[in-house]
């Protein structure tokens, strides 16, 4: 073991994958376990994408294709991304990917050398800090609290540049808060970056269909910034495609042929069948997420109604994707039949084990006096996961 890359030390596991291993062990045993650890909508991929899926298997659409995907999807990419967000690109400016966390990955590698700075905000997903401690550059956090929303502001980042500042990654609607930054919030971050012509921004854009407030809002329109930023999306979370596992990106000419060149080396293209499929997905009509939406967003009520009901837990209102990220500081200190609760690590630990209802330690996001509750499961199945954790709550004294 002592032999392996160095590089593994700066590198954490995925929390989110680590609970959902081990609620799978669980369940292996006949443990009757509510895994709600996971971001994957509980719905099947709409029906066209899956006939054009079947269609490209019968027409063996089965050989390489470019590395950045083939031309006809990479052009419906620039109309989606003309008809969504008001961005305007061209078909060499886009780079498809195995996945959104690949496109990050790809534009990580390509802008960060050893000991530039990246501004992250927090809360953050969880693979933002360990790519850019896999691209050897430094993260820069910047801390939001549930009493705004976990939104921070432009003052702030404006504090967080250095003489290294290199880049700034966020989402919107975030993972794992479920916050939307307004186009005036927006607006005020670029007023700060204009001023930094050599720092790039990554917005990640994958939840953007899963917007509870209305038009989602691209950082990438602003004029004064727009050639600096990198918008990430995918097919995974709007149009519950996670297996099919395409991201991509748009982006300048220089950084997307920079991220084609690592993709070049590392995975090549994505598979030629998924390829096809998102072809299929980026040009239905937005309106074939709505139902999912108003699903989502119908679950997230009913679980904020029950959470009100548990003394202590903190909770605000989010506005999109799927997670709600309640404040448990209220339990810190508290113990239960010799189980001391410290952090919120130790309180998904006990919940899993006490309750049977899997979630993810704030900590995985880089604050531990949170969880992360994934609502994409049925109604029945959250109504439970509450009521397991209320009760199981209610014995720490």
């Amino acid at each position: 073991m002592q032999n392996l890359s160095s590089r593994l030390a700066r590198l954490s596991e995925s929390q989110t994958i680590a609970m959902a291993r081990r609620s799978r062990e669980l369940k292996a045993q006949g443990i009757d376990v509510i895994n709600l650890s996971l971001g994957e909508p509980d719905f099947p991929t709409p029906d066209p994408i899956k006939v054009a899926a079947k269609k490209a298997i019968d027409e063996d659409f089965s050989h390489y294709t470019h590395v950045s995907g083939y031309l006809e999807l990479r052009q419906a990419i620039t109309q989606k991304f003309k008809r969504d967000n008001n961005l305007n690109f061209e078909a060499d400016q886009i780079v498809v990917s195995t996945g959104a966390k690949q496109s990050i990955a790809n534009a990580i590698l390509s802008i960060i050398n050893p000991g530039d700075e990246v501004i992250v905000p927090v809360p953050y997903w969880v693979s933002y800090l360990d790519l850019i401690k896999l691209a050897e550059g430094k993260p820069v956090l910047v801390e939001a609290g549930i009493e705004n929303d976990f939104k921070v502001t432009a003052a702030q980042l404006k504090n967080a540049i250095t003489p290294r500042t290199k880049l700034m990654i966020f989402s919107s609607p975030c993972n794992p808060t479920g916050t939307v930054y307004t186009q005036k919030e927006l607006e005020g971050f670029a007023d700060v970056f204009a001023a930094y012509p050599d720092i790039y921004i990554i917005s990640d854009e994958i939840y953007e269909h899963i917007n509870f407030v209305g038009q989602h809002f691209s950082i990438g329109r602003v004029e004064s910034i727009k050639d600096r930023v990198i918008t990430v999306n995918g097919l995974s979370k709007a149009f519950a495609m996670t297996g099919w596992r395409v991201g991509y990106l748009g982006a300048s000419k220089e950084i997307a042929k920079a991220c084609d060149k690592i993709q070049g080396q590392i995975t090549s293209a994505t598979c030629s069948i998924a390829q096809k499929a998102a072809h299929t997905a980026v040009l239905l009509d937005p309106s074939i997420t709505y139902s999912m939406r108003d699903t989502f967003k119908k679950r997230r009520d009913r679980v904020l109604e029950l959470m009100k009901e548990i003394p202590g837990l903190k909770t605000n209102t989010p506005d999109g994707a799927f997670y709600i990220f309640p404040d448990i500081t209220y339990y810190i200190g508290k113990s239960y039949d010799g189980t001391l609760i410290k952090n919120a690590t130790d309180l998904c630990f006990y919940l899993l084990d006490k309750a049977r209802v899997a979630l993810v330690p704030g900590a995985a996001f880089g604050n531990d006096n949170y969880l992360r509750f994934s609502y994409s499961a049925s109604e029945d199945i959250l109504v439970e996961a509450v009521k397991r954790m209320k009760e199981s709550l209610a014995l720490l004294k």
